[in-house]
């Protein structure tokens, strides 16, 4: 039979003794009254040439006393104290009433308690119980046998309380390092876990807001096209197939996005590489012209935005997107509209403003309701526009102000930190330095 194989045939058995302790330690009381009742027929000094067996035989006494002290081993784990004191002093007993010949070997069982106390306490009770009990019976061997104090049965009796106390501490020592390992691993799964279950919920909060801006902004274009085109249809026809081109145009761009987004989610093993880029600043003309198409006058002041991290273009672009949503939808049919995207030090600075009426505009919609509002969805609409935002710029490391402005209209404010440009003014402050940087490593 292989080593696995006898492994996995003892799984049972051990299973069981550990589900049945009092079975166990009935069985070890058993194999301990057999060995001091052999050791009872051992003489040391017997032979010629070494201890011989059956020179000498235990007595009726020194039988009793050895089954009482394995009995009393049936009950070492419930009370170990309890069970060391009464073999320590059986173990008294067979040395004082044997003082004129060999006493039987009693003291194999208080070895075994000893072991149990010493593996079920802690070290410093385990080094006073053990040099008591040491001490204590190495101490009535000498003043009872009658050879001297010196002889090997006293030296061998204090040795073996000794082992006995010493490999008790160090099981305990064992089986308080197994838990600690087993309760760190543990902890490791549980943290693995929770980690897990949150990046589940922030995955399930980017697509959720990624569906909003896109739903939203997109929808909110074809129901105002489709309503120009329901009121001009009849009087200015053709008005109204451009408005109706725009409607298709509009609700095209939000079924490709939304497919790009679904397509991502049905992919059971590694997310392959999207055949388009992400939306960023680069197409934000082409944004703004889809506003201008639904009746929203739109004016665009932009310094140069290339080179921006990729999260911060996305951020950036889906920030203009939702303000202008929510200004075609509540500032009103003669609002106007005013984007602004500029550098500024190690950060970009995103704004929107209209001339709306006050209280409304663009981040009244979705995200905010009359004036003052800020957090809170708009009541009764369960908006999360400016929410959405706001978790956009906050998970960059950045700020967003909106509210609405003194004089009508509303204003959206977002400092959005340009990580690529902090990165490389960190490295060129370093390099600046000596002793630091990339030529000091050149040298070395």
């Amino acid at each position: 039979m292989t080593p696995l194989g006898l492994g996995t045939g003892l799984t049972r058995p051990r299973s069981w003794l550990r589900a049945h302790p009092l079975a166990f330690d009935a069985g070890l009381a058993a194999v301990v009254l057999g060995c001091m009742i052999s050791g009872s027929f051992v003489d040391p000094h017997g032979g010629l040439h070494g201890p011989s067996f059956g020179a000498r035989a235990p007595g009726a006494r020194s039988i009793v006393l050895m089954t009482l002290a394995a009995a009393a081993l049936v009950l070492r784990r419930r009370k170990p104290l309890a069970v060391l004191g009464a073999t320590c002093a059986l173990t008294v007993v067979e040395l004082v009433f044997a003082a004129q010949e060999r006493p039987a070997p009693v003291s194999m069982s208080a070895v075994v308690a000893l072991y149990t106390v010493a593996s079920r306490t802690d070290r410093p009770t385990t080094w006073r119980i053990g040099l008591s009990t040491m001490v204590g019976l190495t101490a009535a061997a000498m003043c009872f046998n009658e050879g001297p104090w010196y002889a090997q049965e006293n030296i061998g009796l204090f040795a073996w309380t000794g082992i006995g106390a010493s490999v008790g501490d160090a099981v305990r020592s064992r089986r308080a390092f197994v838990d600690a390992i087993r309760e760190r691993a543990e902890r490791a799964e549980r943290t693995r876990e929770e980690e897990a279950r949150r990046r589940v919920a922030e995955e399930r909060l980017r697509i959720a807001r990624d569906l909003h801006d896109v739903v939203a902004h997109h929808i909110a274009l074809v129901n105002v096209q489709a309503g120009v085109a329901a009121h001009v249809m009849d009087k200015r026809p053709d008005q109204a197939k451009e408005a109706l081109a725009h409607v298709r145009e509009a609700s095209r761009s939000a079924l490709n996005e939304l497919r790009a987004t679904v397509g991502l989610l049905r992919q059971s093993g590694e997310s392959q590489a999207p055949t388009e880029p992400a939306p960023g600043l680069a197409v934000l003309d082409g944004l703004l012209d889809t506003f201008r198409n639904a009746g929203l006058p739109v004016a665009l002041a932009r310094t140069d935005d290339e080179g921006l991290p990729p999260s911060v273009d996305l951020a950036a672009y889906r920030i203009i997107q939702e303000a202008l949503t929510n200004v075609r939808k509540h500032a009103g049919p003669d609002a106007k509209a005013e984007v602004s995207v500029v550098r500024v030090g190690t950060s970009v600075e995103v704004t929107v403003l209209d001339n709306g009426t006050a209280g409304t505009g663009a981040g009244s919609g979705s995200g905010t309701g009359s004036r003052g509002g800020a957090d809170g969805p708009e009541p009764g609409s369960g908006g999360h526009g400016l929410v959405g935002m706001r978790e956009r710029v906050t998970a960059l490391g950045g700020s967003l102000t909106a509210a609405p402005r003194p004089g009508g209209g509303f204003r959206v404010h977002a400092i959005l930190p340009d990580k690529a440009r902090t990165a490389g003014r960190a490295r060129t402050a370093a390099q600046a330095v000596p002793g630091t940087g990339q030529g000091e490593d050149q040298q070395v």
